[in-house]
């Protein structure tokens, strides 16, 4: 409640702000979007080029996902309600997956308009004007693309990241069909048409698999083994001695928010006021390394007699056994759903 509370009156979080940001963001790119698609129309219409439809083509996918892309973010804004306690950032990955088979269907509906033009071969007119019209789409898309990209990357944004990355992959593809239309321009080969579109639309085609399958592996919660190496990395440098172990260390993405749960052994006789204290120093650690779109969710356990083997704290008022070893937190036991030192059978 407090949280809409604060959306409502301006107060809001740097995730919501983030959010906020990229959608305003997002909003240009959609707006480029359209004035780049009449562009590319103008230059397909006075050449009658399948090389150049192949861009015209590529622009109406990226007006549609930049408008998809703005209505997601606006979504991923949203505070948290009742029917949605994580929040609206999974919107995100249903955006970009929708993006990704968008252009997907584009690269195949261009295939078929190449193959077609190279049983029945048209004459191109007025390449140098439509070489020149494309030139300054792709400039401008690698612009855009650009920020976009650096802007997403910074609030962490899904649907920004996919928008920057279909724009500039549609740059290296416009590029490639302005070299192949300078060819034609000298060689006048109406067959060469054809074959440039047809080289094209297998990239086209690939870029959206690409963003496709990223989509896919967020909603599916797959893990993100760079992000979590990360985590890992982190809290096994500013580990505490009376951490004595951590397990069952998930992360689960939300766009631009991160939910982390995890399990944490601490000494048996620490109060409640105590364990969380721990618990405080470890929230505090993440969010000064991850920033504020962290969510984190730690679940105490108190440790046993048989951990004293790998417990550092050195002044235990009820040691029963000498320590042995530390045990190193890595990527594969940190996962696990069980203490480190204890296979599950033997605590059970």
């Amino acid at each position: 409640m407090q949280e809409k509370l604060n959306f409502l009156t301006g107060k809001m979080s740097k995730s919501v702000l983030s959010t906020n940001e990229s959608f305003k963001f997002q909003r240009i790119v959609a707006i480029v979007g359209v004035a780049l698609f009449v562009i590319k129309f103008i230059a397909w219409y006075i050449t009658d080029s399948v090389a150049i439809l192949t861009d015209t083509l590529e622009s109406i996918i990226n007006v549609v996902s930049g408008f998809v892309g703005l209505y997601s973010l606006y979504l991923s804004a949203l505070p948290k309600d009742h029917n949605h306690p994580y929040g609206h950032g999974k919107v995100e990955f249903i955006s970009a997956s929708l993006e990704g088979a968008l252009i997907s269907i584009a690269g195949a509906l261009i295939i078929y308009e190449a193959i077609a033009n190279l049983r029945y071969p048209k004459q191109v007119t007025q390449i140098d004007y439509g070489i020149y019209l494309v030139s300054i789409t792709a400039i401008i898309n690698y612009i855009v693309g650009f920020f976009a990209i650096k802007k997403g990357r910074k609030n962490h944004s899904v649907a920004l990241i996919a928008s920057g990355k279909h724009l500039q992959s549609d740059t290296y593809s416009t590029i490639g069909i302005v070299v192949g239309l300078i060819v034609l321009y000298f060689t006048r080969l109406p067959w060469l048409d054809s074959v440039i579109a047809l080289i094209f639309a297998g990239i086209i085609i690939y870029t959206g698999y690409k963003i496709l399958r990223t989509a896919i592996s967020g909603i599916m919660d797959e893990t993100d083994v760079e992000l979590l190496e990360e985590v890992v990395a982190h809290l096994q440098q500013e580990r505490r001695e009376n951490w004595i172990d951590l397990h069952n260390l998930r992360i689960i993405k939300y766009g631009s928010t991160l939910h982390i749960d995890c399990h944490m052994t601490v000494p048996w006789y620490f109060n409640i006021n105590e364990g969380h204290h721990e618990v405080d120093i470890l929230e505090d650690i993440v969010r000064k390394h991850f920033g504020d779109r962290i969510e984190l969710f730690v679940h105490l356990d108190g440790c046993r007699t048989y951990s004293c083997q790998i417990c550092t704290k050195e002044e235990c008022p009820v040691r029963q056994h000498a320590f042995d070893h530390r045990i190193d937190w890595t990527i594969e036991n940190i996962s696990l759903n069980q203490k480190h030192h204890k296979t599950t059978e033997e605590e059970n």
